[in-house]
């Protein structure tokens, strides 16, 4: 049977890699906090190859705290001891040949495990964080601290169906069907995700601290929206320059 990450595919802005996936997850109770912030200062950060997406003119930065679920390669059991845990990236929205895709700068797990093998395969900057989320009847709590200086603590639960229109902010934020990376040796790569197309909400959310983004200089912030559950699968590195 097929992975339920392909019940919808004609959403896609590109069609799907011809090479097989070779990864699974589900994601669960995702917040989508964004702020928009001076392309200069993300410029400074990101590979020269890479153009810095923006949304009527303006830069953005993310943060998105979730769950993760049976995070394993394809046709390996998932033991949750293992394979689930929660997770907290701050990204930032970059395109390259036409392709729009995710730039992280951080992506906070509690599996160390999960960090060597996302560093060593995926060239991606995982690290080692302490997270706490808890769910009870929809209400979410989550905390994460990786340093006295970078912590995060908000309280969130959806209301009601957010009604996306195409070229709407929480659009173009969210249907992204990539990420770029580069190596230690600065070789660019894209790494294709696939996934139904995202069922956002509204949300109430209190954040009671976020020392995430210090470094930044932060303008207006977005709407918050949240998604509850979505299946995703990740395809193969490709090198892009």
């Amino acid at each position: 049977m097929p992975h339920p990450a392909f019940i919808q595919t004609d959403h896609r802005p590109w069609p799907l890699p011809k090479k097989p996936w070779i990864m699974k997850q589900s994601w669960h109770d995702l917040l989508f906090l964004h702020w928009q912030v001076d392309i200069r200062e993300l410029e400074a950060l990101i590979p020269k190859e890479l153009e810095i997406d923006t949304f009527q003119g303006y830069a953005h930065i993310g943060l998105v705290p979730f769950d993760m679920r049976g995070v394993t390669a394809r046709g390996c059991p998932a033991p949750r001891f293992m394979c689930d845990f929660p997770e907290f990236n701050v990204r930032t929205y970059v395109i390259k040949d036409g392709k729009p895709g995710v730039w992280f700068f951080s992506l906070d797990i509690t599996n160390s495990l999960a960090v060597w093998a996302a560093q060593t395969f995926f060239n991606l900057p995982y690290r080692k964080a302490s997270i706490s989320y808890r769910n009870e009847d929809g209400a979410i709590s989550y905390t994460s601290t990786y340093s006295p200086q970078e912590s995060f603590r908000a309280q969130y639960q959806a209301t009601k169906r957010s009604i996306t229109q195409k070229d709407s902010f929480a659009d173009w934020a969210t249907e992204r069907y990539c990420l770029y990376t580069q190596d230690k040796r600065g070789n660019l790569y894209r790494g294709e995700i696939q996934h139904p197309q995202w069922s956002l909400w509204e949300v109430e959310c209190e954040i009671t601290e976020n020392t995430m983004l210090d470094r930044f200089t932060l303008g207006e912030m977005q709407t918050p929206l949240m998604a509850k559950e979505i299946d995703v699968v990740v395809f193969p590195l490709e090198k892009v320059s």
